[in-house]
């Protein structure tokens, strides 16, 4: 399991629901949520918003349909959230999810939206892979929300470890 230091109390990593195809000539990056990912998108939204999931600052990567299902997050709440669009959370391995968190100091709790692999890989890295294979035995599906906790006295050791506390599914 990976240590993030300093720590946000939790970490919600949510996987950007179902997007359509890219169309001929669309790039990648600009491919946008299919009908079926829009719905997915609100019911997730709606089940963290009713279980109080409520992040301090939501951190997305820019890719359009991560953009589209922040908004989502966003609109499920009545309090405004702040949302950042990062580039660098497109196409990257997990240690870029990782650098980002360890870099937001004054935030107890950080959603990151964003794509597999490595959303995956993030959380088998921090709640490992025992925890992380029982959540998720088919893959981090789409719309997939993890709801990871830091509990400082949890190791013998002190240290403390991420625990996995929910994951909802849109």
């Amino acid at each position: 399991m990976t240590t993030v230091l300093p720590l946000p109390k939790r970490i919600y990593l949510l996987r950007h629901a179902k997007s359509g195809w890219a169309q001929p000539g669309e790039r990648d990056f600009d491919r946008t949520l299919n009908d079926a990912g829009y719905a997915e998108a609100e019911r997730v939204a709606g089940l963290a918003a009713s279980k109080g999931y409520m992040p301090d600052l939501v951190v997305s990567s820019s890719a359009k349909r991560c953009r589209e299902t922040a908004e989502a997050i966003r609109s499920a709440f009545p309090t405004e959230i702040e949302c950042r669009f990062v580039d660098e959370l497109y196409n990257c391995p997990a240690d870029t999810y990782l650098e980002i968190l360890a870099s937001l100091t004054e935030f107890s709790s950080i959603m990151l939206v964003g794509h597999n692999p490595a959303i995956e890989e993030v959380l088998f890295m921090l709640v490992g892979s025992e925890a992380a294979q029982e959540a998720v035995p088919q893959g981090f599906p789409t719309s997939g929300l993890a709801v990871l906790d830091y509990d400082p006295d949890t190791r013998e050791s002190g240290s403390g470890h991420w625990t996995l506390s929910d994951f909802l599914v849109g």
